[in-house]
């Protein structure tokens, strides 16, 4: 009889241990995944000045009530990084989950909801940081606590990284876990911002996943003459000739260089697009000017993103010169927002530009400006990428489309040490943008549906990469 109890006992412990695990009970999760993020949106964290201390004790409250283990990091008081870590076997590398929880500023007087409200209207949820970046703030939070809650077996550690400064102050956050405490963030994968899904009539239309970005960096361009009075113009006008560079830079178009992300990317959309425009995403694949150049030149006046995308790009965005209207200065400057392809060398490409402005009287140099490492291209082949490109399938319909970054992100810093990060985010509509709903707009907003739809997402992808 003994014998016979122990053997069903031990049949019956098989049995459920070969059961999958109940699917998790999203209404309830979704109502706390709501709580927490109008919790953490109502706070103001706007960078400069920072202060991200309010919401990282928010998060540490959280995950040490969940018995979650937790670190905090600042080099500044108030501009706290939080590290949390929920233990695996080791047999792999860990995952590191990364948000940022400041956000760039406002102007009140322009939102029809108070900026840190979270005021929810008609299926959306308003307010500074809800895209960017505190959606992702709340997705990775959840994700420990369910996989806490759940006591779910891990092959890897799952590492929480809720990193201050990154709108502009990089020194207190990324700077400083990378050269201060990467023992604690230390990784093979990545997961951060800096892809979406695009919806478009409230249609999903295809996903992206950012596994490369540009170089932030910045051209000053002077100009120099001699100062006289406005009454008597002069031919070599430090203004005018200045405005003449400007012009030339504005209107250069610098070299394609495609890589694996960009070439990627524009093959997989060419296969969800419409004839014309697939065969347009095609043509620039080709190595041959004849054949690439007409695309080229339709992108630069009708999707200047895909034009930016396939170069480095230069736009100008400062001038300064002068001081009253009636004198000729005798120095004007303009600086020009200039974001490298990671394979290309600042020097050759200085020179470039200036033989593209050709003149004597001006001179084009790198100016100072916060410039992140340059680094490879994420595996388009790794378990993560294969995770990640799974679950959008599976939770949006859509074609994943591996994107080199037209902007920055902190993962740069990251890539830099060998991790393969890769950007991801939740659904938004390209209508949004243009009508001032998009990140860094007057009216940031999430569709609160879309929210939750990302932590759903978030939750099966780190299953897939991380659990046993």
């Amino acid at each position: 009889m003994r014998s016979l109890v122990l053997a069903l006992v031990l049949t019956t412990t098989t049995l459920q241990a070969s059961q999958p695990p109940a699917a998790p009970d999203w209404t309830t999760l979704d109502a706390e995944t709501l709580a927490h993020f109008q919790a953490i949106v109502r706070m103001d964290t706007t960078d400069p000045p920072g202060g991200e201390k309010p919401v990282a004790d928010y998060l540490v409250g959280v995950l040490r009530k969940e018995g979650i283990e937790v670190q905090t990091f600042e080099l500044e008081p108030g501009r706290t990084n939080v590290v949390a870590r929920l233990k695996g076997t080791g047999a792999k590398k860990p995952l590191l989950l990364m948000a940022h929880t400041d956000t760039v500023n406002v102007d009140a007087k322009k939102w029809s909801y108070p900026p840190f409200s979270a005021e929810r209207n008609s299926g959306y949820i308003y307010g500074r940081g809800t895209i960017d970046d505190k959606d992702n703030v709340v997705a990775s939070l959840m994700t420990m606590v369910m996989l806490k809650r759940r006591n779910v077996p891990l092959t890897r550690d799952v590492i929480f990284l809720a990193e201050a400064g990154e709108e502009g102050t990089t020194r207190v956050g990324i700077n400083f876990m990378v050269e201060r405490h990467y023992g604690a963030i230390d990784a093979e994968y990545c997961l951060a911002e800096g892809g979406s899904v695009t919806r478009t009539g409230g249609q999903v239309k295809f996903a992206s996943v950012q596994t490369l970005e540009k170089i932030p960096r910045a051209l000053s361009v002077t100009a120099r003459g001699p100062a006289g009075h406005g009454s008597v113009p002069l031919e070599n006008n430090a203004v005018a000739r200045l405005g003449e560079a400007v012009g030339a830079i504005a209107t250069w178009t610098p070299p394609i260089r495609l890589n694996e992300t960009t070439a990627s990317y524009f093959k997989r959309l060419a296969g969800i697009s419409s004839p014309e425009e697939a065969a347009r995403y095609r043509d620039i694949l080709s190595p041959d000017p004849n054949v690439s150049g007409p695309a080229d030149r339709y992108f630069r006046k009708n999707e200047p993103r895909h034009w930016s995308t396939l170069r480095t790009s230069l736009s100008p965005t400062i001038i300064q010169g002068g001081y009253r209207v009636n004198v000729i200065p005798s120095e004007a400057t303009a600086t020009i927002d200039v974001r490298t392809t990671p394979d290309e060398d600042p020097a050759k490409f200085l020179e470039l530009v200036r033989q593209v402005v050709n003149d004597e009287n001006v001179t084009v140099e790198w100016a100072a400006r916060d410039v992140r490492p340059g680094t490879g291209n994420a595996n388009l082949s790794s378990d993560a990428f294969r995770a990640i490109e799974a679950n959008l399938t599976r939770h949006y319909q859509a074609v994943t489309l591996p994107t080199m970054s037209t902007g920055a992100t902190d993962m740069a810093y990251l890539r830099a040490k060998g991790m393969q990060c890769y950007g991801v985010g939740p659904a938004t509509d390209t209508e949004d943008g243009p009508l001032g709903f998009g990140a860094h707009s007057d009216q940031e907003r999430i569709l609160e549906s879309e929210l939750y739809r990302f932590v759903h997402f978030l939750w099966d992808t780190v299953n897939d990469i991380a659990a046993r």
